[in-house]
């Protein structure tokens, strides 16, 4: 028996959600001292104003902190117009495939409201397919409301701090470090408790109505994790097409063409490729994560609910998924505490280790974290349901996968820096090889990110075997999980970078010193590789969530083995080891296509706006916003069908061993393909960056910015900049959202898939 008894467990999790709220609420607190507004003495109400740091000489401080107020407001209101928009598409997307969740579920037993015999518990009997129809599309409208909120809370936050960080680095880059840090913490800390909170609820008020069929229950809570990723796919897609276009348009104009610096408030598409820091990297970023713990949760539960804790009732094992979530949001709480309260940065160059230190010291403690949960939640033995049979496990088992997948994402992340952080010889040679221009800049930073896959995938491969040793499949999803308890650090960290960013282009067009602008450029070049950081832990959980999400697939299917020697499942693996090359492909066209606009644009109103150059006359910033917004809106589309329709058509047309197959193949090579866009192209930002600090003797000789090796390397960045920022980051979201909408469709593709092998 475990020693941790059932009315503890269910006030422990709903507890520690809380404790992450309250933690998130403070932090926010914390950082709105730095004011933003105050009422005139001469009654006129409130004014925009951020209070002052120290003084500086020679410059207007009142106009210029005016000014950052004016700046933060207009990508507030940028970023908000864009996501309201979006979320006004995504809300028809949820209403339609919702209604294909309940038809195609519905009809698996011609819309029944008879009880049915259970699959795995036989002998017994659980409700409905009907009710699973209805249950499965409620989950995932919760799931995709849920994924919305903590990809708009996320914005929202990162734009009220942005200029609050920027007016700190008066004081000290400690101050700004400190004020970037807590407000990704709100971000990290929200979106977990929230996650957690929401699934728990939802488990709990499913339950008044399936009672003793866990099995069903389980199943239909798969839903939530369909919904999260959905949203993210859409968020990831859309803003990273956002960013990038103008991103790419500011650079190529800006600094190669025009010789201006980056955020210059002369360049058109300033605004825009601000607002984008915020709703691709920001709001995407977490739709992403929250996905990812999810679908995790989802695929840990539905394997527990057909193995020996779903037959027995057993609610605290049951819950072991939950609880580790829970002890990941305390470990958190504590690691926050070491960066903004313990240890105090003094100059720049602690910037980055302090980030650093963040990830080992969350991983140590959670590790330890780990062993009292699965010592005090789980029986000293009982059995896993792995394709058919029983596999007897121990509890001490479960700790290992968990830790497993714990520490695999702590190697991922430090593999990740050592490639792209401009610290190390990877970069530096990258940086090296814009000597002799943009062509061998660009092979140097393909052959780094194709050798950066490797120890990767060393790691996430022993993980795997590690942990389906253990104990099956359930291993694997918990190692998923173990990879992201640690989520709420994960994603101050990931957080922090765009924030920093937005508060350099703020100080730069609010005409702050060049020693403020220096202060933001160290917060912002360890941003870059935290950010890179965050995206290889992204990729690394999606594997083992998918892989997981697959062995369930499998289970639920009614498939005893997957052959690759058979037709029907090799050309599946053929299709899908193909679909992250046709979706990189639609993604990256997209991007260019966006960013020609974007380019043609910012070039017509520096040649035709009399005095803009001279800085004497305004750019049109809303055209530019525009130009973003509506291809986004319009190139997000594609891509996402892509994704969202395969399944359905390979599940029924083909049938469940095709389909099988489709996942498997795009498992093997979308870990790939994502690890290469997203390291090639932090690798080439951070060249640029190297280059454009001159902090060594090598950089120096390279520089300065405007020198030939220079314009080598914005090119080598802007190449990057739609492989690290769109098509990467979404590449992980396609392989755990094929998995898990299979996962959920199984029922009908079991019961009706495979027409044309049918008809043949």
């Amino acid at each position: 028996m475990a020693l941790l008894s059932e009315g503890l467990t269910q006030v422990l999790i709903p507890v520690a959600a809380l404790i992450g709220l309250a933690f998130a609420l403070l932090q926010w607190f914390l950082v709105s001292r730095v004011k933003v507004s105050f009422t005139s003495s001469d009654g006129n109400g409130c004014k925009d104003k951020l209070i002052m740091g120290e003084e500086e000489e020679g410059i207007d401080n009142f106009s210029v902190t005016l000014k950052c107020a004016e700046i933060q407001n207009a990508i507030s209101e940028g970023a908000t117009s864009f996501l309201y928009t979006e979320y006004k598409y995504l809300s028809i997307f949820m209403g339609v495939f919702g209604v294909v969740i309940f038809l195609f579920l519905g009809s698996v037993k011609g819309f029944s409201t008879e009880s049915e015999p259970c699959t795995y518990n036989t002998g017994n009997m659980c409700k409905p397919a009907l009710a699973n129809a209805i249950f499965s599309t409620v989950a995932f409208l919760l799931g995709a409301l849920t994924s919305v909120i903590s990809g708009f809370l996320g914005m929202k936050i990162a734009t009220y701090a942005n200029a609050r960080t920027t007016l700190e680095a008066r004081k000290g880059v400690g101050k700004a470090f400190i004020t970037a840090f807590r407000s990704g913490a709100v971000m990290g800390f929200l979106l977990a408790a929230n996650g957690l909170l929401v699934l728990y609820i939802t488990i709990h008020l499913f339950k008044l109505y399936y009672g003793d069929d866990w099995e069903g229950l389980y199943e239909s809570i798969t839903g939530y994790g369909l919904g999260g990723s959905s949203m993210a796919l859409f968020g990831r897609v859309g803003g990273g097409i956002y960013t990038k276009a103008a991103d790419v348009g500011a650079d190529l104009v800006g600094k190669v063409e025009r010789n201006i610096p980056e955020d210059d408030p002369r360049n058109p598409a300033v605004i825009a490729d601000n607002v984008g820091d915020n709703v691709g990297d920001i709001a995407g970023m977490g739709s992403d994560l929250f996905g990812s713990y999810a679908e995790s949760t989802c695929a840990a539960l539905f394997v527990a609910s057909i193995s020996s804790f779903g037959v027995t009732h057993n609610y605290v094992a049951m819950s072991y998924p939950l609880i580790i979530s829970s002890m990941g949001i305390v470990v958190c709480l504590i690691t926050t505490l070491f960066a903004t309260d313990l240890f105090e940065i003094k100059n720049a160059s602690e910037i980055e280790p302090s980030l650093k230190r963040q990830l080992v010291i969350s991983t140590v403690l959670m590790t330890a974290g780990i062993a009292v949960v699965t010592l005090v939640a789980l029986p000293s033995e009982f059995t896993m349901f792995s394709f058919g049979t029983d596999k007897t496990v121990k509890n001490w088992y479960l700790f290992f996968c968990v830790s497993m997948g714990l520490w695999a994402g702590l190697v991922i992340g430090y593999t990740t820096e050592y490639y792209t952080s401009n610290a190390y010889s990877p970069v530096q040679d990258v940086a090296d090889s814009c000597r002799t221009g943009a062509a061998t800049n660009v092979i140097f930073g393909l052959a780094l990110g194709y050798k950066s896959v490797i120890i990767p995938v060393f790691a996430i491969a022993f993980a795997i075997y590690v942990s389906f040793s253990l104990a099956a499949m359930y291993g694997i999803a918990v190692a998923a999980l173990g990879m992201l308890s640690t989520i709420s650090t994960g994603l101050a960290i990931d957080a922090y970078g765009p924030i920093s960013d937005n508060a350099g282009g703020i100080a730069e067009m609010a005409g702050m010193s060049h020693e403020i602008r220096e202060r933001t450029d160290a917060l912002d070049a360890a941003g870059n590789t935290t950010a890179a950081i965050g995206k290889g832990f992204a990729i690394g959980s999606a594997a083992l969530v998918s892989l997981a999400l697959f062995g369930a697939y499998v289970s639920r299917a009614g498939i005893e083995t997957v052959d690759v020697l058979t037709p029907k499942v090799f050309i599946g693996l053929l299709v899908g080891a193909m679909l992250p090359y046709w979706f990189s492909a639609m993604t990256m066209k997209s991007v260019g296509s966006a960013a020609l606009k974007m380019v043609e644009e910012v070039r017509r109103q520096f040649n035709t706006i009399p005095g803009l150059m001279e800085g004497t006359a305004k750019p049109d910033y809303a055209t530019c916003v525009k130009i973003s917004t509506d291809a986004s809106l319009k190139e997000m589309i594609p891509p996402g069908a892509l994704v969202m329709l395969t399944p359905l058509i390979a599940g029924t047309f083909f049938g469940v061993e095709t389909l099988a197959g489709v996942l498997a193949g795009s498992l093997v090579s979308g870990v790939q393909v994502a690890i290469s866009a997203s390291n090639t192209g932090g690798a080439w930002d951070n060249a640029k960056k190297y280059i454009e600090a001159g902090n060594s003797e090598h950089a120096k000789s390279l520089g300065p910015k405007g020198s030939d090796p220079h314009k080598a390397a914005v090119i080598g960045d802007t190449i990057g900049d739609p492989l690290k920022d769109t098509s990467g980051p979404s590449l992980n979201i396609l392989i755990k959202l094929m998995a898990v909408e299979s996962l959920v469709f199984a029922p009908f593709f079991a019961a009706h898939g495979g027409l044309i092998f049918k008809w043949l």
